[in-house]
């Protein structure tokens, strides 16, 4: 059996080194796992429950990724908020997403709970700073707290995130803000449907997300009646 060899993908600014003279104001200052003191309060405040191994360091609750540091601003579990905005219904149904400006991908406008934020606030900020739609004052369903499948994840930091539906009655104007580079209204009949559109415009759905989406496309399909005929 060969020793497993994760590949470390901390990036130069969350290298110890760099850490030591300047800490990014998204991350947190711990070099490693052990220079963290809060873990019972991080695990009992955890989406997913996780353990810790032998040095006190936090393991993926799926296992092994085959990564190893940290590309994200916390060790452990960074909890995320991805709002998912519907409009209209049946074969009219449309998604808003966002063409993210890291990775060039469409996905669901979304990102980090800040420090002492909620999760319900975060889904209202992440969806007004990422395209300017204020839903502050609908109620969305909770569809799931899980992990994410984020290419920043590794075996000791990984996203979880809070993934919610708003449905709304007709789309609403949208423009590109923080983290985006467009933001557009796509069919949402069905997942085959949002792929086939995406892929035609030369575009790509963000992989990570299809689970989530694919989730609001259940609930949409079973709580509301056919209204595809």
């Amino acid at each position: 059996m060969s020793e497993y060899s994760p590949v470390d993908i901390t990036p130069p600014e969350l290298q110890p080194s760099a850490l030591a003279h300047h800490v990014p104001d998204w991350a947190e200052a711990a070099r490693t796992p052990a220079d963290v003191t809060d873990w019972p309060q991080r695990q009992n405040a955890a989406l997913v429950k996780f353990q810790l191994d032998d040095r006190g360091w936090p393991l993926h609750p799926h296992g092994r990724t085959g990564r190893t540091g940290r590309n994200l601003g916390k060790w452990g579990e960074n909890a995320a908020a991805d709002p998912i905005v519907v409009a209209g219904t049946g074969k009219h149904r449309q998604v808003l997403l966002i063409t993210r400006d890291d990775i060039g991908v469409e996905a669901i406008p979304g990102g980090m709970v800040d420090p002492g934020e909620t999760a319900p606030a975060a889904l209202v900020r992440e969806l007004r700073e990422e395209t300017g739609v204020d839903l502050a004052d609908h109620r969305p369903i909770i569809l799931g707290r899980d992990l994410v499948d984020d290419w920043r994840n590794s075996d000791h930091a990984w996203v979880a995130s809070t993934a919610a539906l708003y449905e709304v009655p007709a789309e609403i104007d949208a423009v590109a803000g923080d983290d985006a580079v467009a933001v557009a209204w796509w069919p949402f009949g069905t997942l085959a449907q949002l792929d086939a559109a995406i892929t035609a415009a030369g575009r790509t759905l963000y992989a990570a997300h299809r689970p989530l989406l694919q989730r609001a496309l259940d609930h949409l399909d079973t709580a509301v009646p056919d209204q595809t005929r």
